[in-house]
């Protein structure tokens, strides 16, 4: 179990590495072997570590491809790690670790958002292209593992638990009466709602891109 988290302000304003912290510090019950923060701009992105495949600094994050094009914030296992780690080294990539983060990292830098076909296990993770100024978001298609995300005003922010997000100042702790009532009548939630105003879990099997302009596109690969 790890932690991922992370803000994007559509309108410019740098990331703050002091409320970076705070966010990340939240999560330090999910990654007691190491922390992690890299700020590009107007983006922030925050990791907690627990190590469990490749236990060295090598597999410390966020982690970068080697032209920094990307930035991984990641949290899962790839069970399948071993076997789409030769086809990227066919492919001419070279390793720096014996880590499943990163050969997630190097397939999507390799084949996009339709990598996300080819992963088999559990995960959720941030992916920040330098490049394009874009964010990717995504979930296992069982939605194992977590990542919430809000918007509010031109402050986008996500995160493995929600306490990661409070920690940011543009986000309060408020009731969403109408997810309250769903949770009451269901003993569950059958969308994206929670019990907080203006926070989303991402569903199961999706996708979401943020781009620089604010503008939201999300989608269910499976």
């Amino acid at each position: 179990m790890c932690g991922v988290t992370g803000v994007l302000h559509f309108d410019g304003e740098p990331a703050s590495p002091v409320v970076l912290r705070r966010m990340t510090d939240a999560l330090a019950h999910r990654g007691p072997d190491g922390e992690g923060h890299h700020i590009d701009g107007s983006l922030g992105l925050g990791h907690r570590r627990l190590a469990i495949i490749d236990l060295s600094p090598a597999g410390h994050q966020p982690m970068l491809t080697p032209d920094g094009r990307f930035v991984l914030s990641y949290n899962g296992e790839l069970y399948n790690f071993l076997e789409l780690r030769a086809e990227l080294e066919a492919l001419g990539h070279r390793f720096r670790s014996r880590s499943d983060s990163e050969v997630v990292l190097l397939a999507l830098a390799q084949w996009g958002v339709t990598a996300l076909s080819r992963f088999n296990g559990m995960f959720a993770f941030a992916l920040w292209d330098r490049d394009e100024k874009t964010l990717l978001l995504a979930r296992d298609r069982y939605g194992i593992k977590p990542l919430y995300f809000a918007r509010r005003g031109s402050t986008f922010l996500f995160g493995s638990e929600v306490k990661a997000m409070l920690a940011h100042p543009a986000l309060r702790a408020e009731m969403d009466c109408e997810g309250l009532l769903e949770y009451m009548t269901f003993q569950n939630f059958l969308t994206e709602r929670t019990l907080f105003k203006d926070v989303s879990l991402l569903p199961a099997g999706s996708w979401l891109k943020a781009d620089r302009s604010g503008k939201l596109s999300q989608q269910r690969y499976w």
